[in-house]
């Protein structure tokens, strides 16, 4: 997946024309740092006047979805991108990590029962629901064994998620006026865990270099109060998932690379035109309404991701010493004004789409110390 031509410029690509100041200058930070490390030249934000037909190296801010896009970007496979391509905007959502509620329930296009099976083992209980009509049903096959939490699957950072304990509050639910839109679109409804852990478990194939990395997230609140991600703490290794689990790793991360794993297998499965560069995967771990301990894949991102920073931070560390076995990084989101760390690396301060201020920075330490 090397881009070896050294023509190659590298691009930056916000896929939807009104996103957010902080995710468009994020993604050209990115680039820009992207280009400098892998010795090529950044090219700026993607122009179709300026870039099509062009060698580019892009990096978009979103999971290309459909042929038709990627050729328009000149992005034939894996080697083009860092992110990644599926053939229907579903696939690169949180839908695909649970079944339909029967064979009854309306499924989007290009929907395929494998993956679900495949994955059955290493996610939470749940549904994923394309329907107002299958709505219902699910909930109350679900609620049977303890609260719900709805996620609405195109939504990001934990935003728009609701906690359900009980028929009559899924019924209050269904009676507001975006009841129909917000189910139709797609809604995951899945066991609520207490006492969460989220690890963060990927891989990124980036020039001739494979990173392979876990990691825990962390929330901080957005001026209305709202937790979202405030950052993740990544250890990250050159070389694949063996070389990930060669390291002294507690077992709890062990299991959540596992899981991810057994998610990442069944995607090249069961969605053969499918591919990615950036491969990062969401574990949840915590404790269900009985008691037991619970682990899961919550969902994937194939594309430029909160942890994505980090993963740039990462490899310029080992392309600083090729002889570094591993590294601790860390990519930090505060909605405070504060002083950078020492030694930090800032990749955005300014305003952010639900407030007036956002800093968004790395940090690197040693592995051992």
């Amino acid at each position: 997946m090397t881009p070896t031509n050294r023509k190659k410029l590298v691009v930056a690509h916000s896929v939807h024309p009104d996103a957010p100041l902080h995710e468009i200058e994020t993604n050209r930070a990115l680039a820009k740092w992207l280009a400098q490390i892998l010795g090529l030249k950044f090219g700026g934000s993607y122009d179709p006047g300026q870039h099509r037909g062009r060698d580019i190296y892009l990096l978009p801010t979103q999971t290309l979805v459909g042929a038709a896009a990627a050729r328009q970007l000149g992005v034939k496979g894996p080697e083009d991108l860092w992110g990644g391509y599926v053939e229907h905007a579903f696939i690169c959502t949180k839908a695909i990590s649970h079944g339909l509620l029967n064979h009854h329930a309306h499924a989007p296009p290009g929907w395929v029962p494998l993956f679900c099976e495949r994955v059955r083992n290493v996610v939470l209980d749940g549904l994923s629901v394309f329907s107002l009509d299958d709505a219902r049903p699910a909930a109350e096959h679900l609620l049977y064994s303890g609260p719900i939490r709805l996620k609405p699957i195109h939504a990001c950072a934990g935003r728009g998620q609701e906690v359900i304990k009980s028929l009559d509050q899924f019924d209050e639910i269904l009676a507001r006026p975006e009841a129909k839109t917000l189910f139709n679109e797609g809604v995951v409804l899945e066991q609520d865990l207490d006492q969460v852990i989220t690890h963060s478990v990927g891989q990124s194939f980036i020039g001739d270099r494979v990173l392979s990395y876990c990691g825990e997230q962390f929330l901080t609140k957005d001026p209305q109060g709202e937790e979202v991600y405030g950052g993740s703490n990544l250890l990250v290794v050159q070389g694949g998932y063996q070389d990930l689990l060669a390291l002294d790793l507690p077992e709890d991360v062990r299991l959540a690379i596992r899981q991810a794993q057994v998610f990442d297998d069944a995607a090249n499965e069961a969605y053969p035109g499918f591919y990615a560069s950036r491969r990062n995967y969401d574990i949840a771990q915590g404790v269900a309404s009985d008691g037991k301990p619970r682990s899961g894949v919550l969902e994937q991102s194939w594309r430029m991701g909160g942890a994505s920073s980090a993963e740039v931070a990462a490899l310029q560390s080992f392309v600083n010493d090729p002889q570094m076995r591993a590294i601790r990084v860390s990519s930090v989101e505060t909605y405070t004004d504060r002083p950078l760390p020492a030694d930090a690396i800032e990749v955005y301060r300014g305003p952010a789409q639900n407030s007036d201020f956002l800093l968004k920075y790395v940090t690197v330490k040693s592995y051992d110390g």
